[in-house]
């Protein structure tokens, strides 16, 4: 199917490119836009030429699936293209609607005029995967919009409105109506003139001085991510000539291609998009109409998660056992919104309509025409076997019953239902309204139209949904324990909390694991502590997190927990108490501390995350090595210039990670079973292989 529609209109070639579902440029769309350009440029009647998206959008830029293969430098690549636009003898009008993205905006910026639609959004977000604009965007920007706004656009990578622009040389036109229609006129105009980007003079008297001090700015918010300073380098080249600038911007691309931070982004880039693809679930898989949903809890979690669902413009039933619950967290909520419109981002009318979709009850029967219910009440396997057993009693056939429990067998609670197939984890992340995170646990008997419904639900909530298969703590709780555990270790064997926290923030983490614990509640870890040695009375656990919360120690809302707070939650100070505790522990169990350096640090820390979820991986519990590195990208703060700590262990190189492993074993105080490697990793690390490009391979 041709991606190209070519007609004449006043004198005027109108280009129409088409590529669903953003139009990117691939390489049969960059092919017959320069076949269309070359019959406008022979045909004698066309005096100008119109070049536009279809659909409702310009371009979305370059096309993901052509990334690190030969289709995306196959000629004509983009910068082949934005020549044979700019220099076109013909005046070439580019028409810009919706999105104008990446390689789609450094192809505008080659035309001679662009006209756009007010609400367009222009943006160039290369810095986000760890590089810069690499077809020109660097050099021409700056020329059309200043210095200063070139920066803020391409260093931060975010979209700008085309009325924000309107004043500046990157924009002749903006307009309400069809940009299109405009730029014909344009076009056919005396106005229209083929005058090139990259002729413009670059007035700005102060360049140095202004990059130089976007540059220390930019050092001091990502010092970990090389490209947002590669970004004010290229710009600052804009000064030199063209060509000259262009070429440095060029080295500069294909330096950043092969950094670590830009290979990590990347990765969790694709990582994202390979998270919503279940092989035995097809994309054709028939879903659900989630029309009308309930939940049941009104606490923090599940009023998060009821404002997931009115944020989509779906109206929920909010359910509780008491009314003093009930009011608590409907005022929770209203509370949240009411700050919303006090910072300006929400109108009071939107948040009295948000408001009025939440119906409060303490009636089960209410919700009986629910599409779909989720169970948010506190983590006990006995609560929730009454909960499922009435939700199975009163909800309609075709309902799906969903649990956000965020430990216990998914398996056992639809076991409590007469229709377990209707029965899926959907584990929300808190505060459930922010994070973006969801866990989608599929038990033994989901159905696969639930699980496709589940999915699509994500994307409705705008959340990222990875698919777990049913284990103690799914993917990133399991994980996550084994992190925990070495953390505490350290504390035991000589570090403090405060080194800890340093060596993970100064990694990249923006908390480290007690500053974390502190802002979640030391308790709830206590409690899954108390189960375990209940249910595993074998397993090793350190007793100093225990001796914490006996002392009323549970974090931010106590007060004090591995850090006093006493000037509010944000700000964590060292405590002496902790101090203490530690010391005593120290002594009752026999240790004496020595000096731990940050690199032990945070190799026993990811490694512990590592080694866990290669067995997560064996056991088929993660479909892809990817699906965990996207679990913690978006769940656990792991820092997303490191690609997860799985795609983290590849670049590091599994033997390594093995080395390391065996080396923590021999600790005196280390727990040798715990250091053993998983099999998976020691098979890889014997091959050479990687859990990325072998048997973990996202794609």
């Amino acid at each position: 199917m041709p991606h190209v529609e070519y007609r004449t209109e006043r004198s005027v070639a109108v280009i129409a490119f088409g590529n669903p579902p953003v139009n990117s440029l691939s390489h049969s769309v960059r092919f017959e836009i320069a076949a269309a350009l070359e019959r406008a440029a022979s045909d004698p009647s066309v005096r100008a030429i119109v070049l536009t998206g279809s659909g409702g959008l310009f371009s979305g830029g370059a096309d993901i699936r052509e990334f690190n293969t030969p289709a995306a430098l196959r000629g004509p690549n983009l910068r082949q293209l934005i020549v044979a636009v700019e220099t076109s003898d013909k005046p070439v009008v580019v028409a810009i609607a919706g999105t104008c993205l990446g390689g789609g905006l450094e192809l505008s910026l080659a035309a001679h005029h662009r006209v756009a639609s007010a609400d367009a959004r222009l943006g160039l977000p290369e810095v986000k995967l760890g590089l810069l604009p690499g077809a020109g965007g660097t050099q021409r920007l700056p020329r059309l919009v200043g210095v200063e706004t070139a920066i803020n656009m391409i260093v931060s990578g975010e979209p700008v409105p085309a009325k924000l622009l309107a004043k500046t040389a990157l924009l002749d036109r903006v307009v309400d109506g069809d940009p299109v229609a405009a730029a014909v006129e344009l076009a056919a105009s005396k106005e229209a003139a083929a005058r090139r980007t990259r002729d413009l003079p670059l007035v700005e008297p102060n360049l140095e001085a202004l990059c130089e001090f976007a540059r220390n700015g930019v050092k001091t918010q990502w010092p970990n991510l090389p490209a947002p300073v590669r970004c004010i380098d290229a710009i600052e080249a804009a000064g030199k000539p063209f060509d000259e600038g262009l070429a440095f911007e060029r080295r500069s691309f294909l330096e950043l291609m092969q950094t670590p931070q830009s290979q990590s982004l990347r990765h969790a880039f694709f990582a994202e998009r390979a998270a919503s693809k279940v092989d035995d679930v097809p994309e054709s898989t028939p879903v659900r109409q989630i029309e009308k949903a309930a939940i049941v809890g009104a606490g923090t979690m599940g009023g998060g998660i009821a404002i997931c669902f009115v944020n989509a413009g779906i109206p929920v039933w909010l359910v509780e056992a008491n009314q003093e619950g009930l009011d608590r967290g409907v005022a929770r909520i209203a509370g949240i919104y009411d700050g919303q419109v006090k910072k300006g981002k929400l109108t009071q009318a939107e948040r009295d309509r948000r408001m009025a979709l939440i119906t409060p009850t303490l009636a089960y029967e209410a919700i009986a025409q629910a599409d779909i219910v989720i169970e948010a009440v506190f983590e006990s396997m006995d609560v929730k076997r009454e909960v499922f057993t009435a939700l199975d009693r009163i909800m309609k056939r075709g309902a799906i019953l969903a649990t956000n429990t965020s430990t216990l067998d998914v398996n056992k609670i639809a076991a409590f239902t007469k229709r377990p197939q209707e029965v899926v984890g959907t584990h929300f992340f808190s505060p459930a309204n922010v994070m973006r995170l969801l866990e989608i646990v599929r038990g033994k008997a989901t159905a696969p139209d639930v699980l496709a419904t589940a999915l699509r639900l994500g994307k409705t909530l705008r959340k990222v949904a990875v698919v777990s298969g049913v284990c103690d703590g799914f993917i990133g709780n399991r994980m996550l324990e084994q992190y925990g555990r070495q953390a505490t270790y350290l504390l035991e064997e000589g570090a403090s909390p405060q080194q800890v926290d340093g060596a993970m923030e100064a990694f990249g983490f923006a908390m480290g694991p007690n500053r974390v614990g502190d802002l979640a509640g030391n308790d709830i870890g206590w409690a899954i502590r108390k189960r375990r040695r209940i249910e595993r009375p074998d397993y090793k656990y350190s007793t100093l997190p225990d001796k914490l919360c006996e002392l009323g120690r549970f974090g931010q809302k106590t007060g004090g927990g591995w850090y006093d707070y006493p000037n509010g939650p944000r700000k964590p100070q060292p405590s002496r108490v902790v101090e203490e505790l530690i010391a005593r522990h120290r002594a009752d169990i026999g240790i004496t501390p020595r000096k731990i350096d940050n690199d032990e640090i945070v190799d026993r820390l990811v490694y512990a995350l590592v080694n866990e979820g290669a067995k997560i991986l064996e056991e088929k519990i993660a479909a892809r090595a990817s699906d965990i590195d996207v679990v913690y990208l978006t769940g656990y703060g792991f820092p997303a210039a490191r690609g997860g700590p799985m795609f983290y262990a590849d670049l590091v190189g599994l033997y390594e990670v093995r080395r390391r492993m065996r080396q923590f074993a021999r600790n005196p105080h280390g727990d040798p079973a715990f250091w053993t490697p998983a099999p998976l990793l020691d098979r890889l690390a014997t091959s050479g292989g990687t859990f990325n490009g072998g048997e973990g391979a996202a794609v």
